[in-house]
C-alpha cells in the first residue's frame, strides 16, 4: 500500500481511496478535489545526476509535498515514475487552487538544483486538478480531467497550475 521509495501511497493505495472518496463525495454530496502533479524534466535530471540522485530528489518532493498537505484527510500518492497525486475530501475549486500552488511553491522553495531544466535552475512542478461536484459520472472521467489539466499545463510552460 505504500511506496518504499517515498513512503508516501502507492498506486494501489490511490486508486483504491479515490474511488472510496468518488462514491462518498457523490452520496454526501459534497465536493471532492483531485491534484495530479509532475517534476518537470525529470529525464533530463536522471541523465544529468544520475538515479542515485533522482532518487533522493523523489524523496524530497514527496517529504515536501507531505508536509504542505496538513488535513489528516488528505492522501499524497506516488502515482507512479515522478507523477503524484492528492486527493483531497470535502475541497472546492477555490481550496484545491491554493493548495495547488502552496505545493508548486513548497518544491520551488525546496530548491533543489536542477541544470538541466529549461524551466529554472531547480526542481519545478506542473500541476493539474479537477473537482467533483457531480458532473462526473465516474471516478475515470475526473482522473482523466486532472490528467489533462496536467498536460495543459507543461504545454502552457510548466511551473504552473492548470485545473479543469
Amino acid at each position: 500500500m505504500y511506496d518504499p521509495l517515498t513512503g508516501l501511497a502507492n498506486r494501489r493505495h490511490f486508486d483504491e481511496a479515490l474511488a472510496r472518496e468518488f462514491n462518498l463525495a457523490r452520496r454526501n454530496k459534497k465536493p471532492l478535489s483531485l491534484i495530479i502533479c509532475d517534476i518537470d524534466f525529470f529525464k533530463p535530471y536522471n541523465d544529468r545526476y544520475g538515479h542515485q540522485k533522482g532518487d533522493s530528489c523523489l524523496s524530497k518532493v514527496a517529504l515536501l509535498l507531505a508536509g504542505a498537505c496538513n488535513r489528516h484527510t488528505d492522501l499524497v500518492c506516488r502515482y507512479g515514475g515522478e507523477e503524484f497525486t492528492i486527493i483531497l475530501p470535502d475541497t472546492d475549486l477555490a481550496g484545491v487552487k491554493l493548495l495547488a500552488e502552496k505545493l508548486r511553491n513548497a518544491v520551488w522553495e525546496g530548491d533543489i538544483a536542477h541544470e538541466a531544466s529549461t524551466v529554472a535552475g531547480r526542481i519545478t512542478l506542473s500541476l493539474g486538478t479537477a473537482t467533483y461536484t457531480g458532473q462526473y459520472q465516474f471516478v475515470d472521467a475526473m482522473l482523466k480531467a486532472a490528467d489533462d489539466a496536467l498536460y495543459r499545463a507543461k504545454a502552457n510552460g510548466r511551473n504552473r497550475v492548470e485545473s479543469a
